[in-house]
């Protein structure tokens, strides 16, 4: 995926009212303790304080390292996780006062992609059988004829040959598996899907195919889709807005263009100088922005602003306060003290 200026995304028209909203979202987890322990159990803020908006036909865009909490976020607001605290708001209905039958009922319009497309399927069951899987759960009354024709439609909007229909998951690549995957998540026709780095098992040109297929179907449905992934070029190929986490906690959110322009929080500085460019003159000129020290333990984080451990810019007040998300300009977000210096 080229990490130059994405072409593809249509803008947003229009200011619908949200199809998703979530408030001060937290997920925390009890590490240890127990019966025969003498320590109390340790608390993991995997998610700590997330709020956001998500309309029809846009794309959030959740980037960040290896366990800032993208995957515990998009779980939790898929309502899959039991520890969750605040609000996640599903056109207009507050999901966490619904009894499990009426959860189960509105799961029918949210759907997920998972990391790895051949171990999220059943290799004991034929495609075909996959992909009807959430139909069947969801109308049960439907005729065998007609889920047998919803799942080769979905299978030919996906890039998959309808003849397929009978053969197993390990007959397939990776990237096929992928699709298979997606239209699995398709079947119900969704309002929102949640892309859990569906591309980064994948090679390079695969990823563009996943990547252009999920745009077209979102072109085609006006489904909402919250992608996650931790390559900042994928991400901004898909997106209209982005999320930096750093560990579980917001550290900035603007649209695609401003926060590749124009970042203000040193963490999405120092993400985005890592992106490759693919001219080779300009990759060699381009000053790095290095991140100083490990990442910090979650089950004991540092005061005041979590990433100050490793931040260039941190001072005093960095240890003693932790930032508040601060609206700085239209549209954008950045939780930092030292945004504007």
């Amino acid at each position: 995926m080229s990490s130059g200026p994405a072409m593809n995304v249509e803008p947003l028209t229009g200011r619908a009212a949200p199809l998703l909203s979530v408030k001060d979202l937290k997920v925390h987890f009890l590490i240890g303790g127990g019966f025969l322990s003498r320590r109390a159990p340790a608390v993991l803020k995997a998610v700590d304080g997330v709020s956001f908006d998500l309309r029809p036909g846009e794309t959030l865009g959740l980037v960040g390292e290896s366990g800032c909490g993208k995957s515990t976020l998009g779980r939790a607001v898929l309502r899959l996780l039991s520890n969750v605290e605040g609000r996640v708001v599903w056109l207009g209905q507050d999901l966490s006062k619904l009894d499990d039958e009426a959860m189960r009922q509105r799961r029918k319009e949210m759907q997920i992609i998972f990391q790895d497309p051949l171990a999220s399927l059943n290799p004991r069951m034929p495609i075909g059988e996959i992909i009807a899987e959430p139909l069947k759960t969801f109308f049960p009354n439907t005729p065998s004829s007609e889920v047998k024709q919803r799942v080769k439609t979905t299978m030919a909007n996906v890039g998959l040959l309808p003849n397929q229909i009978n053969r197993y998951p390990h007959e397939f690549s990776g990237g096929q598996c992928q699709r298979i995957g997606i239209a699995r998540a398709m079947i119900n026709n969704p309002k929102l899907i949640v892309c859990d780095e569906p591309v980064s098992a994948l090679d390079v040109s695969i990823q563009a195919q996943i990547v252009n297929l999920l745009m077209d179907l979102q072109r085609q449905t006006g489904m909402a889709l919250i992608f996650i992934s931790h390559n900042l070029s994928v991400v901004r190929h898909i997106s209209h807005r982005i999320m930096v986490l750093y560990m579980g906690r917001v550290a900035e959110v603007a649209d695609r263009e401003q926060l590749y322009k124009n970042p203000r929080h040193p963490y999405t500085q120092a993400l985005i100088s890592a992106v490759p460019i693919p001219d080779p003159e300009k990759e060699r000129q381009r000053q790095r922005i290095l991140l100083k020290g490990d990442l910090p333990s979650p089950i004991n984080p540092p005061s005041g602003c979590v990433f100050r451990t490793r931040c260039p810019k941190a001072t005093e007040i960095c240890a003693l306060e932790r930032p508040e998300l601060l609206i700085i300009e239209s549209g954008h977000q950045v939780a930092c003290h030292h945004w504007n210096s």
